[in-house]
């Protein structure tokens, strides 16, 4: 893992493959959607518009969403770090980015007088891919951790990782020294790296493949709306799987972490309007 790319000569500022990577994704996601939403013979032009003004609403929902589950746990204290250039380099909650999004889209989908549902279709793609690299970002930086583990695919990440993003990478076991790796702390114990669950690659993964479900269900989709509720349905499933492994606190609603929680709401109210939408399309069919 490399949080660091290198310094810019004559300045102290320095390229972060987090920053490099979340521009990519912007990128692909943005090229995907135009592509489709041309396909689809959506104006290309005002398809890169919306996603331009979509971008826009992620990364502020995005930081809303951050600000609002760690406003208790750092954000109370230390109004101030709102407003500071960390805070801006730093990620997001992403399912903030997604409903800010969407608010977003509404709004300029209905001033450009476009079909909302069917620009969403060629958005979903867009999406998962720019999920998909996203997350190799959030890797790279060691921020989005999972649980500790101590089967072979456990990372560990290193010191300047958790001096970026806090992601732990030691831990202390308070047992004979001959029969443990390290080194001996202050107490007598040994300190030994940290293994991870490597999260950032399971949502990697993940999206990776829902990518290539989306664009399936694109080129065969029988109502519109059909990809951007799919990926709703199935996203949900497997961000609400993966946040088991997750350790990065983000706050909790019920039993369940936040995000858990509106994938909860976003699989039941992207299955109902999906059931509707089908059903729907179901009734023109035989009608026609």
């Amino acid at each position: 893992m490399f949080p660091e790319l290198f310094k810019i000569p004559g300045t102290e500022l320095t390229l972060n493959t987090y920053g490099l990577l979340l521009a990519l994704s912007f990128i692909a996601g943005l090229a995907l959607m135009a592509r489709l939403a041309e396909r689809d013979g959506l104006d290309k032009s005002r398809a890169y518009d919306l996603g331009l003004w979509v971008l826009a609403a992620s990364l502020i929902g995005s930081k809303a969403l951050m600000v609002a589950t760690e406003w208790n746990l750092y954000y109370r204290d230390n109004p101030r770090e709102i407003f500071s250039l960390d805070f801006f380099r730093s990620g997001g909650v992403f399912y903030g980015g997604f409903l800010g999004a969407a608010l977003a889209s509404l709004i300029v989908a209905r001033l450009y007088r476009l079909d909302w549902w069917r620009m969403a279709d060629a958005c979903a793609p867009g999406i998962a891919i720019g999920q998909s690299i996203g997350r190799l970002g959030c890797f790279s930086s060691g921020c989005c951790w999972g649980k500790p583990t101590t089967s072979a695919i456990g990372v560990h990440f290193t010191e300047r990782a958790h001096e970026i993003t806090g992601v732990p990478v030691i831990v202390a076991h308070m047992v004979d020294p001959k029969e443990q790796y390290g080194w001996i702390d202050k107490l007598g114990g040994v300190l030994a790296p940290l293994k991870l669950h490597p999260t950032q690659l399971y949502e990697t993964g993940a999206t990776l493949l829902l990518t290539l479900i989306l664009l399936a269900v694109f080129k065969r989709r029988r109502f519109t709306g059909q990809v951007i509720l799919a990926w709703g349905i199935l996203y949900a499933i497997a961000r609400f799987i993966i946040e088991y492994w997750r350790d990065d606190w983000r706050g909790m609603v019920w039993k369940l972490s936040t995000s858990q929680f509106i994938a909860v709401v976003i699989f039941l109210l992207s299955l109902a309007i999906y059931l509707y939408r089908w059903s729907r399309s179901r009734v023109q069919i035989a009608e026609g």
